[in-house]
């Protein structure tokens, strides 16, 4: 069976009609352009201008040819990079690649400086980029994404895909221009088997919207990042969310996907199929990719049944770090929850302001159970015990849909409640992975010095999993309370690599967290990301200046 659903999202402004269409693509004053095909490696840009020194290499014979980006501080995201706009060398598109887009999308094309200006600004992050995508397009199948990349790769145009413009790290932004895909039209659901329990998905499609759709048919699609996420965006970045403790992240619910390359072929990853042994396994390479290998146009989830029966539980603590050890205690037990949700007392307090709550704003950990009546009774009771031996109190627990419902909707709110306290600031959002083991160290040395700190600051977990995050509010107005931010974040991260944990354990890559990776991975590891990119994209259109960090050489 198919499907196609509604998703809400911003409403798009009227494009402009194909006559319309044409260069200079921004009502501001532009630079002049050089010429559309450059010939010397000084005025390309620079994104491209590691394969002219490649060829020169390879032209007067040496052995090894160096592909790294030159001029390693022109964009943020380098080792010990503490800039805030990510920077980049724009290269006017030229009219006839404009033109070839026009020819195929129609109406589905924009070079509105408002749409373009809206896109190249992400929605929910502090990172901000000096150039704007130079068009915006709708692509409404699978064919036009892929003449759309074999155009951009035909003129050397850099691409961005952009799904529900949730990310967190600035994997939308576009510091070199050129053309966002926008896969927001790309929203059917090509087909459900309710019998193998999975389900063929255009990339635009939301969880939420999945879900709903699911629902008669007693499944559900179990990740659930913030809402707005569409599927695309979720395998892009390897999301998870709160039910990740259960199910898993995205690289264990997607069972294959099709992807266009940067030189337009179309992959398919795999079969319906459970599980394989045939081949590398490709899915896993694009999923976390973050669009820089190519863009993802069909996916193939697996579902789960809907749970007969769910408890939703509450306890407060007087310090987080007793809350942390209840989460571990939880987990080392065997019992077996779907969620484990940590939200310390600035969060709670949050969430009074927003929405007209009375909650005791001390560390608080809310669980979800599942399973029969008897049995998610039993397991309630099992935790509140533990919480007990851990100085919990106030431990309560609710059965109504309409109740649990209304818990949940708190939590996934917290970003927006936490706007409440500082409505005028914007958040830097720290998102680190730790051992479990180590869960409590960590979140109590963060907890110590964000207390400390003039800032406001509200920190959340996914806590069966070792997985917290931090919201910091400062005024981008004023420099020191950046610099403020910029400290606390960069404290956190180096505390959970300290403890052989992630940078990252959801939220990407993107341009605010490259400038970790080589601590975490290490340069081999880098270079080999980079030897991939380097087969798979030989003239970086794919995503440039994002993941890999810019230092990187092979």
């Amino acid at each position: 069976m198919a499907a196609s659903l509604l998703r809400l999202s911003r409403s798009r402004r009227a494009l402009l009609p194909l006559s319309s269409i044409r260069l200079p693509l921004s009502t501001r004053s532009q630079p002049k352009s050089p010429a559309p095909f450059p010939s010397t490696a000084s005025s390309l840009p620079r994104f491209l201008s590691y394969l002219v020194a490649a060829a020169a290499a390879a032209a007067a014979g040496g052995t090894t040819a160096v592909l790294c980006d030159s001029g390693v501080d022109h964009r943020v995201g380098g080792k010990d990079s503490t800039e805030l706009v990510v920077k980049g060398e724009r290269r006017r598109v030229p009219q006839e690649f404009i033109d070839e887009l026009a020819s195929f999308l129609g109406d589905n094309l924009t070079v509105d400086y408002e749409e373009r200006t809206f896109h190249g600004t992400p929605q929910n992050s502090f990172h901000k980029a000096a150039n704007v995508p130079d068009v915006v397009v709708f692509p409404s199948s699978q064919d036009e994404v892929q003449k759309i990349v074999m155009a951009c790769n035909k003129y050397k145009v850099p691409i961005v895909p952009y799904g529900g413009a949730t990310s967190i790290e600035g994997h939308t932004l576009a510091p070199h221009g050129g053309v966002c895909i926008d896969m927001t039209l790309m929203k059917k659901i090509k087909s459900l088997h309710v019998e193998d329990m999975d389900v063929v998905v255009e990339p635009g499609v939301g969880w939420i919207e999945l879900n709903e759709y699911l629902k008669p048919y007693g499944l559900f699609f179990p990740l659930d990042p913030g809402p707005g996420a569409t599927i695309g965006g979720m395998c892009a970045t390897r999301c998870s969310g709160s039910l990740a403790v259960r199910y898993g992240t995205m690289r264990d619910n997607v069972i294959n996907l099709q992807a266009v390359l940067p030189n337009g072929d179309v992959v398919k990853t795999g079969s319906r199929a459970r599980k394989t042994a045939a081949g590398y396994d490709l899915a896993r390479l694009v999923i976390g990719s973050e669009g820089t290998l190519g863009v993802i146009t069909e996916v193939t989830l697996r579902l789960q049944k809907l749970p007969s029966h769910s408890v939703v539980a509450m306890c407060n603590f007087k310090t987080i770090k007793d809350a942390a050890d209840v989460a571990i205690a939880t987990m080392l037990s065997g019992i077996q929850v779907s969620r484990v949700e940590l939200l310390d007392e600035v969060q709670i307090r949050a969430i009074n302001m927003a929405n007209g709550k009375n909650l005791p704003e001390e560390p608080t950990l809310m669980f979800e159970f599942i399973g029969t009546e008897a049995y998610a009774l039993e397991q309630t009771l099992l935790v509140q015990k533990i919480a007990a031996e851990h100085h919990g109190s106030d431990f309560v627990f609710v059965e109504e849909p309409d109740a649990k419902t209304e818990l949940w909707k708190i939590r996934k709110e917290a970003l927006w409640a936490g706007f409440a306290m500082e409505p005028d600031h914007e958040a830097m959002i720290t998102d680190v992975c730790v051992p479990l083991s180590r869960l409590a160290e960590c979140i109590s040395a963060s907890k110590k010095l964000l207390d400390a700190s003039p800032l406001t600051c509200l920190v959340i977990a996914h806590a069966g999993d070792g997985n917290f995050h931090t919201i910091i509010l400062f005024d981008p107005s004023k420099e020191d309370q950046r610099k403020e931010a910029e400290r606390l974040n960069h404290f956190m991260v180096h505390t959970a690599l300290s403890m052989e944990g992630t940078c990252t354990g959801e939220h990407g890559v993107g341009t605010g967290k490259m400038k970790y990776l080589e601590k975490e991975l290490g340069i081999e590891s880098l270079r080999t990301m980079k030897r991939i990119k380097a087969a798979l994209d030989p003239n970086n259109i794919m995503n440039p200046g994002k993941l890999i960090p810019p230092h990187v050489c092979i």
